[in-house]
């Protein structure tokens, strides 16, 4: 796209030494993330007079230019995210975007009203629906509490908690990607981590880990199961990247500062995907 942009790390599907990226940071500490939105997402033609973007072309379009999401917020004034595919044999991926930075954070969807941007107080998106109905939810989860709940059921009648958490009954638990947002907004604004790196990314994971799909509880109509293939955080002031996979539970690092970012080749590095377990007394 450029012969000089901004170095990105992330998690990608790399087809024809071309990363396809899920998600990414920047040098900059700016990241992007691309999430389904099956049915709704609308992308068009070319326009003249516009930035005319292909869908796979997104994530590294605003990374490669952008420091901040007040930077990206100009570019995005003039998008139009083009239905061209990478190629005839990879479909157009129908997707959302959550892009953020130390400061703030939006959401932006391609419809059929256009493309619109929104505020994400939060720092939160799943899957489907659209995210003003994913936030007009909340309003059903008002009274979730942290704290042991208040007698309000009926005057003069005494009750008690018989259990610790039961400020939060009523916590959507199933796997629906609106429950999941749910479930996800309430853990990450409510969670307290401790000062340093390892606390932060351990307790990052704890954070993600609440709305993951175990494989066989969430059946798809083609028999297979959906999954939660792989969970990622970075810290995008040191360009470090965290993961997780499926079948492996430690997490695994890399650092983006330890390549050359002026470099002209994709840095590529296969997922740890078997689990990594160390024997205590072998």
């Amino acid at each position: 796209m450029w012969d000089n942009h901004y170095a990105m790390i992330g998690m990608a599907c790399v087809v024809e030494d071309y990363p396809l990226y899920y998600e990414a940071v920047n040098e900059k500490g700016l990241g992007m993330a691309g999430l389904n939105f099956v049915g709704n997402a609308v992308y068009r033609k070319r326009e003249e007079g516009k930035d005319n973007i292909a869908q796979f072309e997104f994530i590294p379009w605003i990374l490669g230019q952008c420091v901040s999401v007040k930077e990206a917020r100009k570019l995005l004034e003039k998008i139009n995210i083009t239905n061209i595919p990478f190629s005839n044999d990879l479909p157009l991926a129908q997707l959302h975007w959550i892009l953020a930075d130390r400061e703030e954070s939006v959401v932006i969807e391609s419809v059929e009203a256009g493309v619109k941007i929104y505020e994400n107080p939060v720092g939160v998106l799943t899957n489907n629906p659209p995210f003003d109905m994913q936030m007009a939810a909340l309003r059903n989860y008002m009274a979730l509490s942290v704290k042991p709940p208040k007698n309000t059921f009926a005057p003069g009648l005494t009750l008690e908690p018989y259990s610790r958490g039961m400020g939060a009954i009523g916590l959507p638990g199933d796997l629906s990607s609106q429950s999941r947002f749910v479930r996800a907004a309430f853990t990450k604004m409510n969670s307290v981590s401790g000062e340093g790196e390892k606390e932060s990314v351990s307790q990052f994971f704890h954070i993600l880990n609440s709305v993951d799909q175990q494989r066989g509880c969430c059946e798809l109509e083609s028999g297979k199961c959906e999954i939660t293939l792989y969970t990622s955080c970075c810290n995008a002031d040191k360009g470090i990247y965290y993961y997780t996979a499926y079948n492996n539970h430690q997490i695994t690092a890399v650092d983006m500062h330890k390549e050359d970012l002026d470099g002209a080749k994709l840095v590529r590095y296969e997922a740890i995907e078997e689990e990594q377990i160390r024997m205590q007394n072998g």
